[in-house]
């Protein structure tokens, strides 16, 4: 089977680590129908009551979905979530690092649209489920 990846989990990791130094994950898997990114977790990551925040969902889904869209249409730093939904299911696990699982659901040369399992590594059970649209600058070579 032919690879359709124009970023490798290498060069995604490189290209994060450049433009987006914030983020602290882990890109576990660049992979043809999907991106896995791990989270850790510690304290500054918990709201009251000892769950893991929804901001801290959130981001990492975020650039879960955004290291999917990347690996197919390449190093377009400038590609801007314009719609993002959540649905929080279950408590996720404090005492565990938090998985997202993201792929496309449809990508058009202006907006793709992707979704995003969240859970608790380790744990079957989806603590929350994403539905997201990113849009594309124009003139962006996307072969």
């Amino acid at each position: 089977m032919t690879s359709s990846l124009k970023m490798t989990r290498a060069a995604m990791v490189e290209f994060l680590e450049k433009e987006f130094p914030q983020y602290v994950g882990e890109v576990c898997e660049v992979e043809n129908d999907y991106s896995l990114l791990r989270q850790p977790i510690n304290e500054t990551h918990l709201r009251p009551g000892g769950t893991v925040s929804g901001p801290t969902l959130m981001t990492l889904a975020d650039v879960a979905l955004y290291v999917a869209i990347l690996s197919k249409i390449g190093p377009v730093a400038l590609a801007v979530t314009t719609d993002f939904t959540i649905h929080f299911l279950n408590k996720p696990r404090s005492d565990r690092a938090i998985m997202a699982k993201a792929s496309l659901l449809k990508q058009g040369r202006r907006l793709v649209i992707g979704e995003v399992e969240l859970y608790s590594e380790g744990e079957a059970e989806c603590v929350a489920h994403v539905v997201a649209t990113y849009s594309i600058p124009p003139n962006t070579t996307q072969n």
